[in-house]
């Protein structure tokens, strides 16, 4: 196999863990961070620049290459990595979570992490063990609605027991996924890693629907799981995960866990609606979800990006992380910082001329100021997104590149504690 992962060290079961996936494209040393390019394209990063901040991984959008510039073009141009430039691993997904945007979530603004009443204090780890977390206010980089994102899903998405029929955004024309027609097109983009057919649902659907577009994703696992093991090729060179699902419900969340990790999938997508409630923090109970999967298996946390979360999800056993929130906050002049997300269009930082972070640097970053970027981002100057894209993923980056160092010198603990100690000094 031209596959593999490798734990190197493994700090207690269940626990945070460093380890290598091996791909025919080179290796990714894990915990990582995945920048998403949907269209090929990470907004505002050039190949070159994404390895200067420390990417190792890309992931690329299903639903999107298929409607353009085509599946075919892609595999003719030797599969997403080569069309793109981009010299290493990469990822794409199943089109599930456009089967959400384009059905349930259409026209709502509705996103994977649902927004929380104000008032309500956020459970984070503050220090090494559950036992020992406090409810504080945890600072959150502001949700965004996003002009491009709202607009760029069809008006129709009828799901069935046999797939998703929907409405180009672009033409408005007629497309039908299922979980084999999702994995031929995935064959054809070439990712290292892909995965299978899934229903993400939102997270104010009830808990009979819940459970019942659960069992149709454990359906189109072993339809997708199927579809992949008879292309003999595509199966020698490409690792196909199942994803999980269950809402916002821990019991669903458990036994879907438990259904997709005997399957025989060669990794784990960590799935579902990560919402906030009073008091609760749902992502921490989704990921209780990996104590049923087989501890070897790599997991991937879809959509997880805000730092605390990333953090929360490496000490327990994710991997490998993705999220379009860097790149999108960016675009917006939002920056993470080491005390929390600021807003450089803000008028507190018109004069302002310390680094974007002072205790952070970025390569390619140095040297711009917090006054000169909100300057740019004040005038449309498309260089302050990207500079702020640029800083945003360099800060993730860097995060879980920390994070596996403190893993492997066993002061894992003491390092996330010290940063969202820090993150949420305000």
């Amino acid at each position: 196999m031209r596959f593999s992962f490798h734990i190197e060290k493994r700090l207690k079961p269940g626990g945070a863990r460093a380890g290598i996936l091996h791909t025919p494209h080179g290796d990714v040393h894990t915990p990582a961070f995945s920048p998403v390019g949907t269209r090929g394209s990470v907004k505002g990063m050039l190949p070159h620049d994404l390895r200067a901040v420390g990417a190792q991984i890309v992931l690329a959008n299903t639903y999107h290459l298929y409607l353009k510039p085509g599946e075919k073009l892609v595999k003719q141009a030797g599969g997403v990595a080569p069309f793109m430039n981009w010299n290493g691993p990469t990822i794409t997904d199943s089109g599930g979570f456009q089967v959400f945007s384009l059905g349930a979530a259409f026209g709502k603004k509705i996103s994977k992490f649902a927004p929380e009443p104000e008032a309500a204090s956020q459970k984070v780890l503050g220090s090494a063990s559950p036992q020992s977390d406090r409810l504080i206010q945890q600072p959150r980089a502001p949700a965004v609605y996003d002009e491009e994102l709202a607009s760029q899903h069809g008006q129709l998405a009828m799901i069935d027991d046999e797939g998703v029929t929907f409405t180009s955004h672009i033409d408005g024309s007629l497309h039908r996924f299922t979980p084999e027609r999702s994995v031929e097109i995935q064959h054809a983009l070439g990712a290292d890693i892909f995965f299978a057919f899934d229903e993400c649902t939102a997270p104010t659907e009830s808990y009979e629907y819940q459970r019942d577009a659960m069992h149709r994703t454990h359906r189109w696992a072993e339809r997708s799981l199927k579809a992949h093991r008879q292309n003999i090729d595509a199966s020698q060179k490409q690792m196909i995960f199942g994803i999980a699902q269950g809402g916002q419900f821990d019991d669903l969340r458990r036994e879907s866990a438990k259904a997709i990790g005997e399957m025989g999938f060669d990794g784990f997508g960590l799935g579902g609606s990560f919402s906030k409630k009073y008091g609760e923090n749902s992502l921490e109970s989704a990921l209780a979800m990996l104590s049923e999967i087989p501890p070897e298996l790599p997991v991937h946390g879809l959509g997880v990006g805000e730092p605390s979360d990333v953090l929360l999800g490496i000490a327990r056993g994710v991997d490998v992380f993705d999220c379009v929130a860097p790149t999108r906050l960016g675009r917006h002049g939002t920056i993470y910082t080491k005390r929390g997300p600021i807003a450089l269009t803000n008028e507190q930082f018109k004069n302002n001329f310390t680094p974007l972070d002072p205790e952070q640097r970025v390569p390619g970053t140095e040297g711009f100021t917090r006054a000169y970027v909100s300057h740019l981002l004040r005038s449309n100057e498309i260089l302050g997104a990207v500079i702020c894209s640029m800083h945003n993923l360099g800060f993730l980056l860097q995060l879980v590149a920390g994070a596996r160092a403190a893993i492997l010198e066993d002061r894992f603990d003491v390092y996330r504690e010290g940063f969202v100690r820090q993150y949420c000094a305000k």
